[in-house]
């Protein structure tokens, strides 16, 4: 993507607040893939905003009791799916500030329709980037297997959904978290129903 942020307006959501406090949800949900800096965008976010950041991804290890990649390896795909699916439908409902979704949660038909009602930023990466920031050999499960051909699976997979949930997108190459923050809270102005 060339453009710095792209964003649409989505005629089939109600008009939300532009800032946090007060609102029904997050003010602000970051969804996008591993390496697309949901979690420290969403921290810079959340300092601005005057808010606090949650991470789905998180609260699932914390239900279970185990990292994510034990999740997988020992209870498998479909659990984690499972936990994944009540981890974000709970966040929505309790967490009013920014919120970072893991990558895969988009998959779920029941959790993009979740999303219709909520500000949604995809922060869009490329693969050379994702790799700079977190390594394609960090524990992920769904990468552990010639990561690099694995990401862009899973983003040929992924990328639609992230795009019709997101009410705008931001790409953040070679962009600090603050230059994407920045970003994002101009998209969500730009773009506010």
């Amino acid at each position: 993507m060339t453009s710095s942020t792209e964003g649409r307006e989505r005629p089939d959501t109600a008009s939300e607040p532009a800032a946090a406090g007060g609102t029904d949800g997050p003010a602000v949900v970051l969804v996008g893939p591993p390496g697309a800096g949901k979690s420290s965008v969403g921290a810079v976010l959340a300092a601005r905003l005057g808010t606090t950041v949650r991470d789905t991804d998180e609260d699932i290890e914390k239900a279970a009791g185990k990292p994510i990649p034990d999740i997988f390896y020992d209870d498998g795909e479909p659990a984690f799916r499972a936990l994944e699916r009540a981890a974000v439908r709970a966040a929505l409902a309790e967490h009013p500030g920014v919120l970072a979704l893991g990558g895969g949660a988009v998959m779920d038909p029941g959790t993009r329709e979740l999303l219709a009602a909520h500000r949604v930023v995809f922060l869009d990466v490329e693969m050379a980037d994702a790799v700079k920031r977190v390594g394609l050999d960090a524990p992920r499960p769904l990468l552990a297997v010639n990561p690099r051909q694995q990401w862009r699976t899973l983003m040929e997979q992924r990328r639609p959904h992230y795009t019709e949930v997101a009410r705008a997108t931001v790409t953040t190459a070679g962009r600090t978290p603050d230059e994407v923050a920045e970003l994002v809270l101009a998209a969500l102005e730009s773009h506010p129903a």
